[in-house]
């Protein structure tokens, strides 16, 4: 049954990409990259990541329950091909997304220290994208949304690229062009924001600052 499949599979996305990830970082640095605190603080980024695992909650785990107790899927995507594919998909994206996390080495964070200066890395799977690591998750959760297709799939989906977008240009473009300036500036004018190509910034027009950014510098 796809639904357990789907369910079995979030379970190894979430151990892979969250768990393995931080113990390899652990293991190579002495720290584990997490710098996200699970205490409601009231900022853009802490509503962006709590809403954005909603997103995938509700797709990876809401979903193949609610296709257990009876929910009907979405008759224009209830193809065998089509569910079938979404494993594919699922599999590939779960796969790209911890390759691109072991891409950032020791500059691998989840969250935001502002007093932190890492290396921009531009190599590897970022020369790309500039969000590999978004990229592929999105990618495992449509294969997922796939594999189950119906409402709260969809929702669910809607919810977490809403929320990602969210994260990558309110919070995490503005510091990475406070961080490095120019040489971001550059790099995001000639690498695309989540797909090849697409969403590049104009080099010399940085990123929207949040507010609380725009009053530390005043």
């Amino acid at each position: 049954m796809l639904a357990i499949a789907a369910l079995a599979l979030f379970a190894a996305m979430m151990l892979v990409i969250g768990a393995v990830r931080r113990r390899i970082q652990l293991r190579r640095t002495g720290d584990s990259g997490n710098r996200r605190t699970l205490r409601p603080n009231g900022s853009l980024e802490w509503w962006a990541l709590a809403v954005a695992d909603l997103g995938y909650l509700t797709v990876g785990l809401g979903a193949p329950l609610a296709d257990l107790v009876g929910l009907s899927p979405l008759a224009v995507t209830d193809r065998p091909m089509a569910r079938g594919l979404g494993v594919a998909i699922a599999a590939l994206g779960i796969l790209l997304a911890f390759m691109a996390q072991l891409s950032l080495g020791a500059s691998w964070r989840i969250g935001i220290d502002e007093t932190e200066r890492t290396p921009l890395v531009t190599t590897g799977p970022f020369r790309i994208v500039r969000n590999p690591i978004f990229s592929a998750a999105l990618l495992a959760f449509a294969g997922l949304a796939l594999m189950v297709p119906n409402l709260v799939a969809i929702a669910g989906l809607v919810v977490a690229v809403t929320r990602i977008q969210l994260q990558v240009r309110l919070v995490e473009e503005p510091h990475l062009h406070r961080v490095h300036g120019r040489a971001y500036s550059d790099y995001a004018s000639r690498v695309g924001r989540f797909l090849p190509g697409l969403g590049r910034l104009q080099p010399d027009r940085p990123p929207p600052q949040p507010k609380h950014a725009r009053q530390q510098q005043n």
